[in-house]
């Protein structure tokens, strides 16, 4: 922009909707990827750490749910450094804490070691988690943030939903201890990597000077903020409190095995892929709000038509159960990517604090949900409560839009506020 002053690397960034290139693609994919891929590696090893350290399965499993708090704490922390001192050195930073982590891993003696350098793992990696988004919303224009958001969740989803596989036989071949060998290699690479490849994408002329606590007021004096969050953090929990849920009423209810369980449960993220690549083919056509509406109508027809099948008994059968939860997934997709889009476009110099808060949220209420989910499958003989669950949260998101953000004016004032920051950051 005439007039703008900044960094060379600043400067040089590409200007919002140019198409991404596959270097940057690659880097998006890495970063947000860390983490996720991370978490699910280790799973097929929780009984052989259990066995090792001659501890219970559920102190075993710490490692997984003190990571995903780990995720929550960083994001609502790297998210506003990033605003502050600029992506690359928070999301350099990040990785390299993720690195030093992946290093106490392998020399832990006892569980509770392991568990604490797991969280530091966690809280190290999650930052590509939170400042991907960001990034994202540096380079491309409002409504193109939905659809990029959604093409890297698409690629990455490829990769994690290989990871406990290769976890599985990386375990198997070398022991578990060569699972952290493998993320510390690769937490090192995607380091590098962005290093290298990477140009600082926040412009000097969006400093987001007012602080973590002005930039949280500015947001939380937003309603229609509130409004994309919540629809966000509500989407994303069906699919925390169906995981948590699934288990017990495939295996438990219906008599399956847990392999049978987790063949069907492929087809929900598969669902959920499908889903990202349509709204990638749709977003450069269609508003945000549209994809939007457009996903809600899918989950909302989705999770009734399941308590249907439940109320009628047809969800005894794993085909009726997940066939209608695939539909719910392709919705799922188009809502969780474009409401994300909305709240960090609503004060686009803090897009990392907003993201971080949303993250947070996220991870925070998907974590109850997964619990809640649990509970409901263990403690009934039919999927009815699940299912009702899954259409109360379906109901909930659509409730959001409707009632906190504004039919009709939120994206035109929007647009004239990004417009008149643009404009201002010119003069400078």
């Amino acid at each position: 922009m005439h007039g703008m002053t900044g960094t060379p690397a600043a400067t040089t960034t590409k200007r919002p909707d140019e198409p991404a290139s596959r270097l940057m693609l690659l880097l998006l994919v890495l970063m947000n990827g860390a983490a996720p891929i991370s978490l699910y590696m280790l799973v097929p090893a929780l009984p052989v750490l259990a066995t090792t350290f001659g501890r219970d399965i559920s102190i075993a499993q710490m490692t997984v749910s003190l990571y995903m708090v780990g995720l929550a704490c960083s994001q609502i922390l790297m998210g506003p450094l990033s605003d502050r001192f600029g992506r690359r050195p928070v999301l350099l930073g990040g990785l390299t804490l993720m690195a030093l982590a992946s290093v106490g891993c392998i020399f832990a003696e006892t569980l509770p070691q392991l568990i604490v350098a797991r969280f530091l793992q966690a809280l190290g990696g999650a930052s590509g988690m939170v400042i991907s988004r960001a990034i994202i919303r540096d380079l491309y224009s409002r409504d193109r943030v939905g659809g990029m958001i959604s093409l890297v969740i698409a690629v990455m989803m490829i990769a994690q939903m290989l990871s406990p596989l290769v976890g599985g036989v990386i375990e198997t071949g070398f022991g578990w201890r060569a699972v952290f060998y493998v993320m510390t290699a690769g937490s090192i690479a995607v380091a590098v990597l962005i290093a290298i490849a990477l140009p600082e994408t926040r412009r000097r002329g969006e400093p987001g000077t007012a602080g973590f606590r002005g930039d949280l007021v500015s947001l939380f004096n937003s309603r229609a903020f509130f409004g994309y969050v919540l629809c966000q953090v509500l989407a994303s929990s069906i699919i925390f409190t169906f995981a948590g849920g699934g288990p017990y009423v495939v295996v438990t209810q219906m008599g399956r095995s847990s392999a049978e369980y987790g063949a069907w449960f492929a087809t929900s993220g598969f669902a959920y892929l499908v889903g990202n690549l349509f709204c990638v083919r749709f977003a450069p056509h269609h508003s945000l709000e549209r994809l939007i509406w457009f996903g809600l109508a899918l989950q909302i027809g989705g999770s009734l038509l399941n308590l249907v099948w439940g109320v009628l008994g047809y969800n005894q059968l794993p085909s009726w159960l997940f066939g209608t939860h695939m539909l719910i997934m392709v919705g799922n997709a188009f809502v969780m990517s474009n409401s994300a889009a909305g709240a960090i476009s609503i004060r686009p110099q803090a897009a990392g604090t907003a993201s971080g808060v949303m993250g947070f949220l996220q991870m925070g209420f998907g974590s109850l949900c997964s619990q809640f989910g649990a509970w409901l499958g263990g403690h009934f003989t039919t999927p009815v409560p699940l299912n009702i669950a899954i259409a109360v949260l379906s109901l909930a998101c659509a409730a959001m839009m409707v009632l906190l953000v504004p039919r009709g004016g939120v994206v035109a004032t929007e647009q004239l506020i990004e417009k008149a920051e643009e404009e201002e950051t010119g003069l400078l």
